[in-house]
């Protein structure tokens, strides 16, 4: 497991703590849904695969340990979590990146993740639009399926003066909610999985042919 950085817990991002936490029902909701994540990658070849809003790194470094793709890369608008993400993990391609602009040409990558994420976006349907321009072949989405999120957070003990609610969820969707969201664009749901408490899709872009 990582240790904890050696700095006040303050200038540590919300995304280390939960992906460094020992709390036994984090790890277990961290792991799920990493676990589901790559049983919808399975017989599915990916040569490239960017991480949209993926912090520090967490996310690519599984893909890396799990031999899936050649170039990897992560982008995220934090300096501090891009700055703690090159403390942790050197040898990953960690980028500043704007989730809405997305510096890359169509098509460049595979597959690109967003991993709780759009649930935090003021425009989340301008940000997956972007994702599917660069994507050349799949999309992975995982956001929360909020009233179960919601109800975890209330049995360990967060949230409880907004019965649960993240602040700093901006969208709520349940599973099927989230399903229709995604379903207006150009894309089709290939698989989809909900590993408590989490509603993950594998999305493949309509104009391609595996």
């Amino acid at each position: 497991m990582i240790a904890l950085l050696r700095m006040p817990k303050a200038k540590l991002t919300f995304n280390y703590l939960k992906h460094t936490s020992t709390n036994p029902v984090r790890k277990w909701t961290i792991n799920s849904l990493y676990k589901s994540i790559f049983e919808m990658l399975k017989n599915i070849s990916i040569s490239s695969v960017l991480d949209a809003g993926g912090g520090e790194g967490f996310t690519l470094d599984r893909f890396k340990k799990a031999n899936i793709g050649e170039k990897l890369v992560c982008i995220d608008n934090s300096q501090e979590a891009i700055s703690l993400g090159k403390e942790i993990f050197s040898n990953l391609d960690l980028r500043i990146g704007d989730i809405y602009k997305l510096s890359f040409r169509d098509k460049t990558f595979d597959l690109v993740i967003c991993t709780e994420v759009l649930e935090h976006l003021t425009t989340p349907r301008k940000a997956l639009k972007e994702m599917i321009r660069v994507s050349k072949k799949y999309l992975i989405l995982s956001v929360p399926n909020e009233p179960i999120f919601s109800l975890k957070n209330l049995v360990i003990g967060r949230n409880i003066t907004r019965f649960g609610s993240s602040k700093g969820h901006i969208n709520w969707w349940t599973a099927r909610a989230f399903e229709k969201f995604v379903k207006k664009e150009n894309v089709k749901i290939l698989k989809s999985k909900h590993p408590f408490p989490f509603t993950v899709v594998l999305l493949k872009k309509l104009n391609f042919k595996s």
